[in-house]
């Protein structure tokens, strides 16, 4: 499956936090054609195997996430109106208007409401809307909406990816099926290529519910050194430029407590060599990645993290330029092609 097709694929199913079951069928599918080996472990982690020239060490673990944000139905109220429960991060703000899917028995479409404007007390308008004054209109009453959905089913936002050009696209969950997409264009770049070493790339569950999926993942793999990919805040009028990266200017490295100084060196030199546009991202706060699960495993794993720069971050209408996503991936091959021997028997902290 080629990368726009598979973006579009991933971005356009339905897969919340502890439900991603319909997103890693669609991953298993593909990598299956790519990989020497795939497995799929208790919680739903996708671990696509590559076999290197040197299987006598522990592997490479590569991980992006493929879960999304979104809700639960919390209650069917008396008058037909659905209550949400949150899944994830996600910014009151924007959802009054927006377009959901509640996968029940039935798929049932939605749009999401809030007491109007024009009916706010003047201090309501200025705050955000609060979670629990909003609500889920599908245009039924309680009885017949109840034979349908029930507390508990998911609730996505209902947006299927556009192209604004022939890199740009928009679309819901690009946060981190992107990420995921640069992992399937590594298995691509790698598909007649042994790497020196084996190499785990890993779709993980449950990242954004607190990196699940990469602590359970990586205390399996127990992995040589990890490479977490996730996305970044694109620059956007009215952001700081020292908290945002560019989009189409390659993945940003990381920098912070939880990359470790050898591995990003590693990266930033492949990267030069191999013509990758890079950009650095500062993290002085490490914890919102599988990077710091990956790094917190069993003794330690020397970790580095890429983020794909991302527009409109945990929203229904993300956007991202798809030439990073080809970098990205670019630059995993190449740096699992070139891994040998002293790199990953020299990390250490001296």
């Amino acid at each position: 499956m080629d990368l726009k097709k598979f973006i579009a694929t991933l971005s356009n199913t339905p897969g919340i936090s502890g439900l991603e079951r319909e997103v890693t069928k669609h991953i298993v599918k593909a990598w299956e054609e790519l990989a020497d080996e795939v497995e799929v472990d208790t919680l739903g982690n996708v671990i696509a195997w590559k076999k290197g020239k040197d299987n006598s060490k522990p592997p490479i673990m590569v991980a992006a996430h493929q879960d999304e944000i979104g809700f639960l139905v919390n209650e069917i109220d008396k008058e037909g109106f659905v209550r949400l429960e949150p899944i994830g991060g996600i910014d009151p703000r924007l959802l009054p208007g927006q377009e959901v899917i509640i996968w029940g028995k039935e798929k049932v479409h939605g749009i999401i409401g809030a007491k109007p404007p024009h009916l706010q007390k003047p201090e309501e308008r200025e705050k955000a809307i609060p979670l629990d004054k909003i609500f889920v209109d599908c245009g039924m009453e309680k009885e017949p909406l109840a034979k349908k959905i029930r507390v508990g089913d998911p609730i996505t936002f209902n947006q299927e990816l556009q192209w604004f050009n022939e890199n740009v696209c928009t679309g819901k969950s690009l946060d981190d099926r992107a990420g995921v997409a640069a992992l399937h264009q590594a298995l691509l770049d790698l598909e007649d290529i042994t790497p020196g070493f084996d190499v785990a790339f890993v779709a993980t569950v449950q990242e954004e519910v607190g990196v699940r999926g990469a602590i359970a993942s990586s205390f399996k793999l127990n992995p040589a050194l990890g490479i977490a990919v996730d996305v970044g805040f694109a620059q956007r009028p009215g952001q700081e430029k020292e908290q945002s990266i560019e989009a189409n200017k390659g993945p940003a490295l990381g920098i912070g407590p939880h990359v470790h100084p050898d591995l990003f060196a590693r990266l930033q030199k492949i990267a030069g060599e191999n013509d990758i546009p890079t950009q650095l991202e500062p993290s002085p706060h490490p914890g919102g990645t599988d990077a710091y699960a990956i790094q917190m495993s069993r003794c330690g794993v020397a970790t580095a993290l890429l983020s794909i720069p991302l527009a409109n971050m945990h929203s229904p209408l993300e956007v991202i330029d798809i030439r990073d996503v080809r970098r990205t991936g670019k630059l995993i091959a190449k740096f699992c092609q070139e891994a040998d021997a002293e790199l990953v028997e020299g990390l250490t902290c001296l």
